[in-house]
């Protein structure tokens, strides 16, 4: 039987069957837990949930809670990895490239520019070398991942939060940079060796090298492609495998990823409609990290979306990616990642600038706009995880919709990518 209750209500023993708010409001993975100790009790009382729904079967009860014959509908929904108390603990650990960085964002900034604006020199001309029929210069691509993973060492979220940004006209080879700063930061995350993290950077750097053989009025339409276009973009994958398995050397792994990173875990995706298990680790990697930076870059035909509003909607997307791996991506970035628009209790906008590796819920904030008098404040840094913060995160916020535009120059401040 489900029970709603006040959070002033709950107790040690009870299991939670779902929070009654967005997923943002609490600091929990799971939407669904056992309050097992005074530790987790503490969490939910100091969170912005008010309301919980807990299950009478799987834990005590209240008096006279309010009945209801089934569960609210969750918004923004964030994908459920398990109900197990323990493994829920484990995945409020602090993010393990955030907690390891060894220089803040704005100290590592100068040196992530450098290495964008090189990474994109080094795709333009590895796309020019492969269309004239030249072999790729290996070595230097090497060395540039190697670079990245230096840089995402020192401090992920520099790197990542300027690679998101791009002009329209040159999404084609940064995608390829971002994605593999993507993919470094992910295999770094899931817990790869040195060697692996340096591999899923590469594949992140090829993955679309088959698009040189798509004819240039489609990969560079700007306009929605036709259904006959798209069926020629699907032979990308194709394509880039090829051309990756004649070249000496080239890690399987990396070839794969090339080959699969449209594949879905439903088994809807392409070329080979694979799906679960059947699909690789590298490429299930790739997938996530592709989609994400696709839907958050400013296209010809596309404009990029909010970083913390893409993860939600990638979230929503079921049986597309690897849940437990998405899960691992989400802390990777941050719930709210560099460069997210959000609301304060105070109605005021702010930017994400920074994470706070204790706490995926208390990012540092640059705060610019009053939201009910609708106008541009001067900007003032507030950091929500100090003791005496009276503020909080109350949802994301479309900066569109808002008429809002050049909000990463108050987090990258003067830094021109490219």
């Amino acid at each position: 039987m489900l029970k709603k209750i006040t959070v002033e209500q709950a107790t040690t023993g009870m299991f939670v069957h779902q929070f009654c708010g967005s997923w943002v409001d609490h600091p929990f993975w799971s939407r669904q837990l056992l309050i097992a100790n005074g530790s987790v009790l503490r969490k939910i009382r100091d969170s912005g949930i008010r309301e919980l729904i807990i299950d009478l079967e799987r834990g005590v009860g209240v008096d006279k809670p309010e009945e209801i014959a089934s569960p609210l509908p969750v918004p923004d929904p964030i994908p459920v990895i398990t109900d197990s108390p323990a493994e829920v603990q484990e995945s409020l650990q602090p993010n393990p490239i955030a907690d390891n960085s060894s220089c803040s964002v704005a100290q590592e900034l100068d040196r992530a520019q450098e290495l964008v604006a090189r990474g994109k020199r080094d795709v333009i001309r590895m796309f020019a070398d492969v269309r004239m029929g030249k072999v790729i210069e290996g070595e230097g691509l090497q060395l540039l991942v190697s670079d990245m993973s230096e840089s995402l060492k020192r401090n992920a979220h520099a790197l990542l939060g300027l690679v998101r940004i791009k002009r329209r006209d040159e999404y084609t080879y940064m995608h390829s940079v971002a994605v593999a700063a993507l993919m470094l930061a992910l295999a770094r995350s899931y817990g790869c060796d040195e060697h692996t993290i340096r591999v899923a950077g590469m594949a992140g750097l090829l993955h679309d090298l088959g698009k040189v053989a798509m004819p240039d009025h489609i990969l560079n339409k700007p306009g929605k492609l036709t259904d006959a276009e798209f069926d020629v973009m699907r032979g990308h994958p194709a394509a880039g495998a090829s051309l990756l398995t004649a070249l000496a050397g080239m890690p399987a792994e990396v070839i794969d990823a090339c080959l699969h990173h449209h594949e879905k875990m439903d088994g809807s995706g392409y070329p080979g409609k694979l799906s679960g298990e059947h699909i690789s680790l590298m490429a299930r990697m790739a997938a996530i990290c592709d989609v994400y930076d696709a839907i958050t870059s400013n296209r010809p035909y596309h404009l990029g979306g909010d970083p913390a509003s893409s993860l939600s909607r990638m979230a929503s997307w079921k049986g597309h990616f690897d849940t437990s791996l998405f899960h691992i991506f989400v802390r990777t970035l941050g719930i709210y990642p560099i460069g997210s628009l959000v609301r304060l209790a105070s109605d005021r906008l702010a930017i994400v600038i920074e994470q706070n590796p204790a706490s995926l819920l208390k990012p540092r904030l640059r705060v610019f706009y009053s939201a009910t008098k609708r106008q541009w404040l001067s900007p003032e840094t507030l950091d929500l995880a100090i003791d005496d913060c009276d503020d909080g995160i109350v949802g994301r916020e479309d900066p569109v919709a808002w008429g809002l535009s050049g909000l990463d120059r108050l987090w990258a401040g003067s830094v021109a990518v490219g």
